[in-house]
């Protein structure tokens, strides 16, 4: 049997099951989700990320939560002590968000309509890099926390590719952990010379004027040319549809507006 009531403790499940049209098993959310208005109205909040209500939780009578990666790794054991069974995702690309929606449909017996919904995503993705073909690539830099500056996680490279642009720190973003990602000499950034900069701080507004204030970068061509660009972390931190969607479309957006001045 179909777990019946599901407390998610991250934005992503919540969202796929949304747009599965299978909402009513979700008895609980993440504090952080914003996708879509209805859940976070609707819904009891009784997660962050790092941090759980577990009483909160446990008071719903789950029979599932849902969450993603080893950061969430103590408020799962928790749960599972306490009896509740736990899913816990840990994708970091492309191809792994389409991966955790069709699994998650089969996990509620929505299996059929997850495999159109990530068929439906793949194709977004084939068309909007079929649009960018050909034409001039700009370098990103892409920053999703900036004391310390921490670069883009993979997913998020992938898409920059898929849009039309050329991330210009592919190897970092092949590690998982954030403080991986962390730039100990944000000089390198100058050395690149990014022709787009985008920021995400992760739910903190984008300031574009202390970035071009950094030592150095006034040097840069993303910096001399003011394409320091801002798209919301909801839209392409979360590794789930909205990253596919507006996400993808947010990059795609920018990197088309430099390349029609290239």
């Amino acid at each position: 049997m179909e777990p019946q009531r599901i407390v998610c403790l991250t934005e992503e499940p919540t969202e796929t099951l949304y747009l599965l049209g299978e909402q009513h098993r979700i008895v609980g959310i993440s504090g952080f989700t914003v996708r879509p208005p209805a859940a976070r109205r609707d819904k009891p909040k009784v997660s962050a990320f790092t941090s759980a209500k577990i009483e909160a939780i446990l008071a719903l009578r789950p029979d599932f939560a849902i969450g993603f990666s080893d950061i969430q790794a103590d408020i799962a054991a928790e749960l599972i002590r306490r009896g509740v069974e736990v899913w816990i995702s840990n994708h970091r690309s492309v191809e792994g968000i389409l991966a955790y929606i069709r699994r998650l449909g089969a996990l509620v017996g929505a299996g059929e309509r997850a495999q159109t919904l990530a068929d439906d995503l793949a194709r977004g993705l084939d068309a909007i890099a079929a649009q960018a073909a050909g034409r001039p690539q700009p370098k990103v830099y892409f920053e999703e926390w900036d004391e310390p500056p921490i670069t883009g996680i993979r997913w998020v490279a992938e898409l920059i590719r898929i849009a039309g642009g050329d991330d210009i720190f592919p190897e970092r973003a092949l590690e998982s952990l954030a403080k991986q990602r962390i730039l100990a000499d944000p000089g390198e950034v100058v050395r690149h010379a990014p022709d787009i900069v985008i920021g995400s701080w992760c739910g903190k507004k984008f300031r574009p004027e202390r970035v071009a204030a950094r030592p150095g970068w006034d040097e840069i061509p993303a910096v001399r040319d003011g394409e320091l660009h801002e798209i919301k972390s909801p839209l392409i931190l979360q590794p789930g549809p909205a990253a596919l969607t507006d996400g993808v479309r947010e990059l795609a957006r920018i990197i088309r507006r430099w390349q029609a001045r290239h």
